[in-house]
């Protein structure tokens, strides 16, 4: 099995998972479309992707609209035909106790985590049915596992998504020959924690500054992997999470 020519789109592709699963999967033959807010971002990372001998689409857009996603969907037809795959990758993960009631960044991680990967599945699922196949990869968490400090809101979403993706499995998986696939990964060094505003949960962060994580090359190649697999096959779940990460 190979990607030569397979068409997937890539939420949250400006930086950190996204952007490494863009370079991956262009080297690997796919034609990429690279879908985030930033759209300089987008383009340089589409420029890189070109000087390498890839192919790279860039459609801004906001996971957590509807019609940007549909804009998306419009577009990477309009170039390529059709779409094969659909990389759920943008998210967010602004930790807080829960006593701090910091509502507004609960109801951004429910819109981005949840609410995006629903819009991104509504936005092709008729067009993979269609093709009478596709993938859909959602990036759940080691957090649908298990609660760590400040994580209430942010591991309910995870565990949303790895549920939800079970449920697209067995309703598409056997009547339509599309596969879905759970990333879930532990401690990856990317900008996820940038959007931490307690205080209380900084301090608790330095202590993952003494492990080595996870690289985003490494989601990468989990995502190729699970990508790679032939029809028949359906990778369900990929829980990796780093040697020294307890």
């Amino acid at each position: 099995m190979n990607l030569t020519d397979k068409v997937v789109i890539i939420t949250g592709a400006s930086s950190g998972i996204g952007e490494a699963t863009a370079q991956k999967l262009a080297k690997a033959g796919a034609k990429v479309v690279l879908m985030a807010r930033r759209e300089d971002k987008l383009k340089a990372l589409k420029d890189t992707i070109e000087n390498d001998g890839g192919t790279a689409l860039v459609v801004s857009g906001d996971v957590i609209k509807k019609d940007d996603f549909d804009r998306v969907v419009e577009e990477t037809v309009k170039t390529y035909g059709k779409i094969d795959g659909l990389i759920n990758n943008a998210g967010l993960m602004p930790l807080s106790f829960v006593e701090k009631l910091k509502t507004d960044e609960w109801e951004q991680m429910v819109d981005v985590n949840i609410k995006g990967v629903l819009n991104g599945v509504a936005a092709v699922l008729p067009k993979m049915k269609t093709n009478n196949g596709g993938h859909i990869i959602n990036i759940s968490s080691m957090a649908a596992h298990r609660y760590f400090p400040g994580g209430a809101v942010y591991c309910a979403t995870k565990s949303a998504v790895k549920m939800f993706s079970e449920g697209l499995r067995q309703e598409l998986a056997p009547k339509y020959g599309i596969n879905v696939t759970s990333i879930e990964p532990g401690a990856v060094a990317t900008e996820l924690t940038d959007t931490i505003t307690d205080e209380d949960i900084k301090e608790h962060m330095q202590d993952m500054q003494n492990m080595t994580t996870l690289e985003a090359e490494d989601i990468a190649n989990a995502i190729h992997y699970a990508l790679l697999q032939p029809n028949r096959v359906n990778i369900n779940d990929i829980y990796l999470v780093p040697s020294e990460q307890k």
